[in-house]
């Protein structure tokens, strides 16, 4: 499918881009608000805040693990200023409304539904939901309407910062650019992991396996990462049980390996190339 430039149009309020934040996309009537907990009161003023939609509340868990809650109301900031009174476990919310506010409530079911499940595959972040939203059922036209809502939606909540729908794609699913290309180690003590490079860091995928053990010589710094992800539950039995991203390929390795390690040259492709290399040669080609 082919993919389309966009134009994205953002409001940041008093100039503060850790408060409140207003996206809009151009040729949708949808809206996006990034909120801050401190930032509900001066959000409820706004004529829209009222208005139907979904919204998801972000925060990390005991163990420093992302967290996401997906809800839906028909009043949005009512419902946010219950959550203020009820639960303190987020600091950020989007909220994605209609400007015309013409979303009604089996729409608003639908998209929590379908943002929950989103959340679960993309595997990027805890989903604290205690049960499974409901779907109701809806006509085909409005599906097809709220499909590209989604999209739309995932769009400018990405583009805020909020990776939580965005599931990983591997070389073969998405092509062979460097940014898809599957990389992979096998190396001394069980280690034996697949990743992939991606937009903001280095992705292990599920079912990876790292060293049975550390040596001397590795830092503080990542075995305390390295125990961090076991206490976590990201790796259990020396294996990851889900994705997860890490900020460089160095860092991805070191956790894989149990030691200090240069990801540029221990991620190889299938065809043993290291990702150095990869990374040179598309130098070369600009």
């Amino acid at each position: 499918m082919k993919s389309f430039d966009k134009t994205i149009q953002m409001y940041i309020f008093e100039g503060n881009p850790n408060g409140r934040i207003m996206c809009e996309l151009s040729n949708w009537n949808g809206r996006v608000y990034k909120i801050s907990r401190g930032d509900i009161s001066d959000f409820s003023k706004r004529e829209d805040a009222d208005n139907t939609g979904v919204y998801f509340l972000f925060g990390k868990n005991a163990e420093g693990n992302d967290t996401i809650y997906v809800g839906e109301a028909e009043r949005i900031v009512t419902r946010l200023k219950q959550h203020l009174k009820d639960t303190e476990y987020w600091n950020d919310c989007i909220a994605v409304i209609s400007k015309d506010n013409l979303l009604n409530k089996a729409h608003v079911k639908f998209l929590e539904n379908k943002f929950y499940q989103l959340a679960k595959d993309a595997n990027r972040t805890d989903v604290i939901n205690s049960t499974i939203p409901t779907c109701p059922s809806i006509s085909e036209y409005d599906v097809a309407m709220l499909d590209e809502f989604i999209e739309n939606a995932k769009m400018l909540v990405n583009t805020l910062g909020y990776k939580s729908f965005d599931v990983l794609m591997t070389g073969a699913e998405e092509g062979t650019d460097i940014e898809n290309e599957v990389f992979h180690i096998k190396a001394a003590r069980g280690a034996d992991a697949i990743g992939i490079t991606t937009s903001d860091g280095f992705a292990v995928l599920k079912n990876s396996q790292i060293a049975n053990s550390t040596t001397p010589s590795m830092s503080e710094s990542l075995i305390k990462l390295r125990n961090k992800l076991i206490h976590s539950g990201t790796i259990v039995d020396e294996v990851f049980i889900k994705d997860y991203v890490f900020t460089s390929p160095s860092l991805a390795a070191a956790i894989v390996m149990g030691r200090n390690a240069n990801g540029r040259t221990e991620w190889k492709n299938k065809e043993g190339i290291t990702l150095k290399d990869i990374e040179e040669r598309e130098i070369e080609n600009i």
